[in-house]
């Protein structure tokens, strides 16, 4: 029975998080789980991995998206496809009304506390920020997977820590 309702769950729509992979064309979304322990009767946390195709590049690291299942295989790894980015990092979008937010506030209510109060200099302008990933491949490696040193090899990996 479990096996039959994993099956089908591999099947459907899943909801999960990109993260830094080196495949052209494909992500590697980390999809979480929940799974029953029959001995203890708990739920354990189980993170599972999919390699999707993305040949747009529409996700990157961070974004929570929806991906379902191709009806074939592209290569032995790459057995989904993005359907859609839900939610972009960084750029935290209210579900429910659809605002804006920083931290635990909607950017709009800063914004008229701001007009209000007076504008400092040192406040951060929503409005004037470059798009997310303007930095990338100069100051921002998010997107590169990184690991630690453990061996020291002749060829110098610049993505290690």
């Amino acid at each position: 029975m479990a096996r039959k309702l994993s099956e089908a769950a591999r099947k459907s729509l899943l909801l999960g998080q990109c993260i830094p992979t080196v495949k052209q064309n494909a992500v590697k979304i980390r999809v979480k789980r929940l799974e029953l322990d029959e001995n203890l009767l708990m739920y354990f946390k189980k993170d599972e991995f999919y390699y999707c195709h993305d040949p747009d590049k529409k996700c990157q690291t961070g974004d929570i998206v929806l991906i379902e299942s191709l009806p074939q295989k592209l290569t032995k790894l790459i057995t989904h496809q993005i359907k859609e980015v839900v939610y972009p990092f960084g750029d935290i979008t209210d579900p429910v009304t659809g605002k804006k937010v920083a931290k635990e506030r909607y950017r709009e209510d800063i914004e008229k506390e701001a007009e209000i109060y007076g504008k400092l200099d040192s406040t951060f302008d929503y409005s004037k920020a470059p798009p997310r990933g303007w930095q990338e491949g100069k100051k921002d490696f998010t997107s590169k997977p990184t690991y630690t040193k453990y061996h020291v090899f002749d060829k110098n990996d610049p993505y290690a820590i």
